[in-house]
């Protein structure tokens, strides 16, 4: 079971989490270098069920327990527990975008050293079908399978949504980028984050959205020629595109320009 670090409680699925039932599993929080490290101790095995495991990893520096772990979780586990089969084949699974393909190729680089084997990408849907299996490991035999991110028909709240959006598991266009800023402005603040103060140059932090994309907007160069109908005719003025500075926004949080962040 995958998750962000940036939302480890939000960026997980109940109902995934009711169909593991008393199935092994693990809970691996990614992109941890991205995430509030004062938040870590509490997001670390937040939420797991009694006798499973967390492991914390960031794919930069894939971590070598994750293989040792889910070999010795099911070979303990009588259920699963067959001798006549040496192989493992583990399902990877989680909310969309959460690194579960970049997660696999990882793992294929540092044990099998071998190039990656599913496609990746820094939106949600480019995994749309459950894959076959992925050889990742050679010693003990372990295969993991791809499959799409999933999303429950419902969201609990409003801010679980915004919180989803953030992190990329919702596409932008379906949230709106200016309603997903104000949000990042909001929860910035809230938390005492003020890497964008810094970032982009303001004087100080503000509760205002607009004054903060005019900033990014200036310093992005992010500007559009517009015609306006005047007395004299059409005029060609340039102006400030704030849906692409609301863009530019987002990208820097999610690439870790204005911070270490945890949303939970």
């Amino acid at each position: 079971l995958l998750s962000s670090a940036h939302i480890p409680l939000s960026g997980r699925n109940p109902m995934l989490q009711e169909a593991l039932g008393i199935r092994p599993h693990i809970l691996v929080l990614n992109k941890m270098d991205l995430a509030d490290p004062r938040r870590q101790p509490v997001s670390i095995g937040a939420g797991l069920a009694p006798g499973h495991r967390a492991a914390v990893t960031a794919l930069l520096r894939v971590s070598l327990q994750i293989v040792p772990l889910v070999a010795k979780l099911v070979g303990n586990s009588p259920r699963y527990h067959r001798a006549e089969s040496t192989e493992y084949s583990i399902l990877v699974i989680g909310v969309p975008n959460m690194g579960k393909s970049s997660l696999i190729n990882s793992l294929r680089r540092l044990h099998l050293k071998k190039g990656k084997a599913t496609a990746v990408g820094g939106e949600p849907g480019i995994t749309k079908a459950v894959l076959t299996r992925i050889q990742v490991c050679e010693k003990p035999l372990m295969y993991l399978v791809d499959t799409p991110g999933v999303l429950p028909p419902k969201l609990g709240d409003v801010e679980t949504g915004m919180k989803l959006a953030l992190c990329g598991a919702i596409r932008d266009h379906l949230v709106g980028e200016d309603i997903m800023a104000d949000y990042l402005l909001y929860a910035l603040n809230k938390r005492q984050q003020f890497g964008y103060v810094r970032r982009y140059g303001l004087a100080e932090a503000c509760d205002d959205i607009e004054p903060v994309l005019r900033r990014v907007a200036l310093a992005q160069g992010r500007t559009q020629k517009v015609k306006v109908l005047t007395g004299t005719g059409n005029v060609n003025m340039t102006m400030l595109n704030y849906p692409a500075a609301a863009y530019e926004f987002l990208r820097d949080f999610r690439a870790g320009r204005l911070g270490r962040v945890t949303l939970d």
